[in-house]
């Protein structure tokens, strides 16, 4: 009899739930939520001689807590994967590292690269050469024309979208809807049609 499937997703949120749905659509059948509470943290597992075996997903929508607890989960030596879900578009040629999150209607184009904890929400286009940082946010139907640079941290709003080559700097957060047609700094914020640094 195989062993069932399972995968612990650490995050019981809205995002947490999501990333169960993905799981189920990629064939995990046991589903094991964690959070910070004693009962619920890694270290409830540690005491296993084979924590490889076990595969670990971070749902936390805030990026520093999600770079902070997928490096505890990688120093204890489980293994963090990716969550793709099997609607998105994935181009062979593309990148992606570990902890990332691909949600349902996604493109992701030739030779992108999209780097450790990241997440690509539902319907959003990386288009070529893209290139998004680690435990950046790409936002529901976010359109990236070739060549952008989407720097760490960095979240980009619901509906946005980005002319060819636009570099978004670390940290940096884009509003909804915004049209971006010039590079936006590190640490800034910026919105609008065209996009300014408010």
């Amino acid at each position: 009899m195989a062993e069932t499937k399972t995968i612990y997703i650490y995050g019981a949120g809205g995002h947490g739930l999501v990333c169960a749905d993905i799981a189920r659509a990629v064939g995990y059948e046991n589903i094991i939520f964690l959070d910070d509470s004693p009962a619920g943290d890694i270290s409830s597992l540690c005491y296993h001689d084979e924590l490889e075996r076990y595969d670990m997903f971070v749902a936390i929508g805030s990026s520093t807590v999600r770079e902070k607890i997928s490096q505890k989960i990688q120093n204890a030596g489980f293994n963090l994967i990716s969550l793709i879900h099997p609607n998105a578009l994935i181009s062979s040629s593309a990148s992606l590292s570990a902890g990332v999150c691909v949600m349902p209607g996604a493109i992701i184009n030739a030779k992108a690269k999209i780097s450790s904890g990241a997440i690509i929400n539902s319907g959003a286009l990386i288009e070529h050469e893209c290139a998004i940082g680690e435990y950046a946010h790409i936002c529901p139907r976010v359109v990236l024309a070739g060549a952008c640079v989407v720097g760490a941290h960095a979240w980009v709003g619901i509906g946005s979208c980005a002319i060819q080559g636009i570099k978004i700097g670390a940290n940096a957060m884009i509003g909804a809807g915004s049209v971006l047609v010039r590079d936006i700094p590190d640490n800034a914020k910026a919105y609008g049609n065209p996009a300014k640094v408010r």
